[in-house]
Order: C-alpha cells, then sequence, then structure tokens
C-alpha cells in the first residue's frame, strides 16, 4: 500500500468526521440527547486523531540528522499512540461520564426524528469513509483476517483509521438504539444506557490502539515471511558457510535495521569477504526492499 493510499483513507476519515461532528452537535441541542452529545465528541476526537495521523507522516518524512541517525520514523507510530490517548480521553472518558449522569437524572428526549434523521446520515458517511479505508488496506492486508491484520501492521495509519471507521458505526448504531428505545419505551434511561456503552467501547478501541503503538514504538522484528525471505537470501549466498544469528527492527514503518553475524568460507579473503558482504545486502534488498540500514558481521 503506497503512503498516498494511506493519506487517501485519512482524509475521507476526516471529511467525514468534520461534517458528521457539526451534524451530531446540532442534533444534540435540538434533542438533549446525551447519547448524541457523546458521539458528537467522538467525532470530534477522531477528526483530531486524523489531523495527528496526517503531522505524523510529515514528520516522519523528514531526512535523518546527527542526533537521530536512523531518521523519524517512529514518529508515525509516536502520533498513533497520541491518537489512542485522545480517543480515550476525549472520547471515551466523556461518554462514561455523560452517561452515568444521565442515568442518575434522566430527561426525556425532544425532537427524536432529528436524532434519528442525524444517525442516519452518520452511518452512511462513516461507511463511505469505512469503505475507503477497507479498499486501501485490502493492498496490503493479503490472506491475513482483519483483526490480525490490525494488530500485527507496522505502518500504523490505516489500522487506526480502520478501528476508528469500526467504533463510529457501532457508536452510532447504539446511539440510534439508545435514541429510538427511549421513544417506544418512554424510558430516558435508555439514552444513558446508549452512551454509557459508547464510552466503553471507545475505550476497548484506545486500550488495542495503545498496546499496538507501543509495541511498535519499543521496537518489533519484522514478521514472520520477512525473517525467512531475510534468513534465506543470507544462507544462500556463495561464500556462506553459516548464519549464526539474525536480528531485526523496524525503526519505522519503511525502514528495517538488519544485524547479522556471519560465518564465511576459510578460502576467502578480505577482500572476498567485503564483495560477499555486498552481495548479501543485495539479496536481501530484493526480498525485502525496506531493509535498510543492514549490519553484516563475520565470525570465526
Amino acid at each position: 500500500m503506497s503512503t498516498s493510499g494511506s493519506k487517501r483513507a485519512i482524509m475521507a476519515a476526516l471529511l467525514a468526521n468534520l461534517g458528521i461532528s457539526v451534524a451530531k452537535f446540532a442534533g444534540f441541542l435540538i434533542t438533549r440527547s446525551s447519547s448524541l452529545l457523546a458521539e458528537s465528541v467522538h467525532s470530534v476526537a477522531d477528526s483530531t486523531n486524523q489531523a495527528l495521523l496526517l503531522f505524523g507522516a510529515r514528520r516522519a518524512a523528514r531526512p535523518a540528522t546527527k542526533a537521530h541517525p536512523f531518521g523519524y520514523g517512529r514518529e508515525r507510530y509516536f502520533w498513533s499512540f497520541v491518537v489512542a490517548v485522545v480517543l480515550f480521553t476525549a472520547g471515551a472518558a466523556f461518554a462514561i461520564y455523560e452517561g452515568v449522569a444521565k442515568l442518575r437524572n434522566p430527561h426525556a428526549l425532544e425532537n427524536v426524528q432529528w436524532a434519528i434523521g442525524i444517525l442516519l446520515l452518520g452511518l452512511l458517511l462513516e461507511s463511505f469513509s469505512l469503505r475507503t479505508a477497507v479498499r486501501e488496506a485490502n493492498h496490503e492486508r493479503g490472506g491475513q483476517t482483519w483483526w490480525r491484520y490490525v494488530i500485527q501492521a507496522k505502518k500504523p495509519e490505516l489500522p487506526v483509521v480502520l478501528l476508528e471507521d469500526v467504533g463510529a458505526l457501532l457508536g452510532l448504531l447504539i446511539a440510534l438504539s439508545a435514541v429510538v428505545l427511549s421513544e417506544v419505551t418512554g424510558q430516558p434511561r435508555w439514552d444513558g444506557v446508549g452512551t454509557l456503552v459508547i464510552g466503553l467501547l471507545l475505550f476497548a478501541i484506545a486500550a488495542v490502539l495503545a498496546r499496538e503503538m507501543q509495541s511498535l514504538l519499543i521496537g518489533e522484528a519484522v514478521s514472520e515471511s520477512d525473517q525467512q525471505a531475510i534468513t534465506k537470501a543470507i544462507t544462500e549466498t556463495t561464500g556462506v558457510v553459516q548464519l549464526v544469528h539474525l536480528r531485526t527492527q523496524h525503526l519505522g514503518p519503511d525502514d528495517i535495521l538488519v544485524g547479522a553475524k556471519v560465518t564465511f568460507a576459510t578460502t576467502l579473503d578480505g577482500a572476498s569477504i567485503v564483495e560477499t558482504i555486498d552481495h548479501i545486502e543485495q539479496h536481501i534488498r530484493l526480498v525485502v526492499p525496506s531493509a535498510h540500514p543492514i549490519y553484516i558481521e563475520p565470525v570465526s
């Protein structure tokens, strides 16, 4: 998947959330539904998150410096982690607070038809955003399940957008159910229940995002398939006797640090070993283009 593909998905989500956040807040002013208020804050948080993802991608593109010789690729992980924090503080915590408050002090909804119309519009816009993200993610997902793709992806933007869009759609369905139940039963507490459930949903999504971004920030190895491809590229190079050990780490979504200790044939002299190392690096980059820098250490 190209960087432009990530940006298309982020921009689609940003535009959808900006539009629906205004509509949801207007709906809250008309209906006084806490579910709509929680959803409007949710959409504002999502809009902020998409802006942060774009900001992180721009900062990550800066060239390496003396202070940061491996570049700034992990900025994309850092700002994705900030997204999880924003989703928790601005989305989940607020919704849980509002839900509890509405359950303790319920009040009847007004102009319910407006709330239903706005929520249906939100479902339409969020479906468009999710469709864009799914289309872009399919370019790199391969045969993985969606859950495995989200928790194993090294490029954070699309998994973040996918989780946010799925969360937004579920939140809208929960809010719609809460509003309809409140109107049908005459019990406004259903609106509070819906708001509370939205908060718990956002908390779960934020926790998944935070866990995955924390792992990437600390430093994750390449996927098993890339590990096998790199191992094969080294061991099948002429002049290599044994791969003693291999260490890999993502410096960013598009930069992989590769370090290996290799035993070479005793018939090779110093110049031949240097030439063989060059061949190893070429072979590795053929199978894993993101592999750079590469350090090969000869051992006896």
